[in-house]
């Protein structure tokens, strides 16, 4: 068996010398972290172009990317004495000194992409500037220079990935993959900037196209599809430096993957460990298992306060102040799904009201034709409708068992404040989720609205609703804490202790007193009140892990609001509970006011709508 290389050559006795690599090793090395398959070039191609300006951006694929990439654009171009620099490692205009790369406002900045893609990979650019009389065409592995006709703008192309570094394409995957990654990375550039147009080729055949949006909302509608819009809500936040803005889906949009979670930091994409427990956090409530939520989501903040330099793709960010981040989309993706549906719905009918067909101060008109009436009862006798809509059914009573009294109202109406519903045109009032029609085996109640037919859950909508109402008692005052008579020590790791000391001033908020024991032994001196019985070294262990990886914690939250849960479980209302019209209709008009009514506590729906269509198409009505 071979032994493996080392810097010592054992059998000689001597050690190799160092020695500095080769310009175009380095660049090869470089070029392993930064173009991991062809959608990496697509990546850098196009940042390079909406850094130029371009409207209008153009990719050319041959074999998922592999044989040919061309980025076509209508930016500013590249003068011709600046095109061989452009092919050098670290030569970029993008940042000029340390302060412009501690504020960096563009895609690109570290001006190694097309040096480390021209190290494994034939490549040339072809420029017209601006203000130049002609375009002129550089060849990546010559340097030679020659003009050539073109409009104002710069083509890139890369032919061959991968040639000069035979191994590494090994690792490729078809080319029905590699167009795949090669259109996601296109599709999150679009859904950035919608005044851009992007058009995507492969083999000769158009792909994509997206052309420029007038809003963000059309232009997700373009690329995400229609659905997604009329799944999701307008997010619109901002606290301080930080602002929030996009789009997140409601929970029953959320899907088995995380396929159409896009997030993006100052118009860059990028996956963040604190901007995904954010979102996690703020829907949490609301969806059910491991279903993952949907969203475009933008953050603007102050570009000092942000670290892009993280990672060679660029695809990572550090915050200077993660929890403040943290807290605003937190917030803002709570405050967007916070309204229910049935809002939307009443704000939808009254738009869309008709003007009324029958006007009282109108003159009546005689009508020309009359039906007779039909006289059921003449015909069937009173006996049949008084068998097929009993005015009262009795109940058998238990043996032994002593008739009891019908049960209190379980939603008074007097004691609700419902707000104020739209009046239709025949003078009654119009509620988003309808009028109770019935109770169907003591589970679901049955509403009329202007859609059509409302299934409510009831038990899991008076869940919800009671469990709102606690919440807002909880979050009304401050989290009570609890000294432990005897301090919980446990032993601690370096960066447990490290936590603890950086975040002394976070943990009081959530009631925990976690203080230094020794120099390796925390020690817990007092907890949430509310979670006084729990274990209080697991909880201090969970709050401090999460504070250092997400600079957040929602432990004690998360806690608080499970006892809150099993609390309102046991407090709603119970399946086969019968509901007189009055209660059902009170529950409807709680829904409609209260937050997140459309998911109970454990995420599953609390409510469905059937259109008169759909229920139309049941008994292929029209056909």
């Amino acid at each position: 068996m071979s032994a493996l290389p080392s810097a010592i050559d054992a059998a000689a006795g001597t050690r190799r010398p160092i020695r500095e690599l080769p310009d175009e090793l380095v660049s090869q090395i470089a070029a392993g972290e930064v173009v991991e398959r062809p959608a990496s070039v697509v990546r850098e191609l196009v940042d390079n172009a909406l850094d130029a300006g371009a409207a209008q951006i153009t990719v050319r694929l041959l074999a998922g990317g592999v044989r040919l990439i061309a980025v076509e654009d209508d930016g500013v171009g590249i003068p011709r004495e600046e095109l061989p620099l452009a092919l050098r490692r670290h030569a970029t205009s993008k940042i000029a000194s340390l302060t412009d790369l501690e504020s960096v406002g563009t895609m690109g900045f570290r001006g190694e992409a097309l040096a480390a893609v021209s190290s494994i990979a034939e490549l040339s650019i072809l420029s017209r500037h601006a203000q130049a009389d002609g375009a002129w065409l550089l060849d990546g592995r010559t340097g030679e220079l020659k003009p050539v006709a073109r409009a104002q703008g710069t083509s890139v192309e890369v032919r061959e990935l991968f040639f000069a570094t035979p191994a590494r394409r090994k690792f490729l995957k078809t080319d029905a993959t590699e167009l795949a990654h090669c259109l996601e990375a296109v599709r999150r550039h679009a859904l950035a900037r919608p005044e851009v147009g992007f058009t995507v080729w492969h083999e000769g055949r158009l792909v994509e196209q997206w052309r420029p949006a007038a809003t963000a909302a059309r232009r997700i509608a373009d690329v995400l599809g229609d659905d997604f819009v009329a799944q999701s809500v307008e997010v619109e936040h901002g606290t301080g430096t930080v602002r929030v803005s996009g789009h997140a889906g409601v929970p029953d949009a959320a899907r088995s993957r995380a396929d159409q979670q896009y997030f993006y930091v100052n118009g860059r994409f990028v996956r963040d460990k604190v901007l995904q427990h954010a979102v996690r956090s703020a829907y949490e409530d609301v969806l059910h298992g491991q279903r993952q939520p949907v969203f475009v989501l933008h953050l603007s903040i102050d570009p000092t306060r942000v670290d892009v330099n993280v990672h060679p793709t660029k695809i990572e960010v550090r915050f200077r102040d993660g929890r403040e981040v943290h807290q605003a989309v937190r917030h803002a993706i709570e405050n967007a799904l916070a309204a229910p549906r049935a809002q939307a719905i009443g704000a939808d009918m009254a738009a869309a009201r008709p003007a009324p067909l029958f006007r009282p101060d109108a003159p009546p008109v005689p009508a020309p034709w009359v039906q007779p009436a039909i006289h059921f009862a003449a015909e069937r006798g009173p006996g049949d409708m008084a068998a097929m809509w009993p005015a009262s059914r009795a109940e058998p009573a238990a043996a032994g068992a002593m008739p009891s009294a019908a049960p209190p109202p379980a939603f008074p109406p007097a004691a609700l404040a419902p707000p104020p519903a739209a009046t239709a045109a025949d003078g009654t009032q119009d509620w988003p989720l309808g009028r109770a029609l019935a109770q169907l085996h003591g589970i679901y109640i049955l509403a009329e609205n202007r859609q059509g037919l409302v299934i409510v859950d009831m038990h899991a909508a008076h869940e919800r609703i009671v469990y709102e109402r606690l919440k807002t008692q909880l979050d009304g005052s401050a989290i009570a804490s609890q000294p432990l008579l005897i301090p919980a020590p446990f032993a601690a790791t370096p960066q447990e202790v490290a936590t603890a000391e950086a975040c002394a001033a976070v943990l009081p908020a959530l009631g925990l007193e976690v203080s230094p024991f020794s120099p390796r032994t925390l020690a817990v001196r007092a907890v949430p009140a509310a979670l006084a019985d729990g274990d209080p070294v697991e909880l201090a262990r969970s709050v401090l892990a999460e504070l250092a990886q997400h600079e957040a914690s929602t432990v004690v939250q998360r806690a608080q609001h499970e006892l809150l849960a099993t609390m309102a479980c046991h407090g709603a209302v119970r399946a086969n509970r019968r509901l007189t019209l009055e209660e059902m209709n009170a529950l409807l008009r709680q829904m409609e006011a209260t937050e997140r009514s459309d998911q109970c506590n454990h995420g599953r729906p609390t409510w469905r709508q059937l259109s008169v269509r759909e229920l139309d198409g049941l008994f292929l009505r029209g056909r």
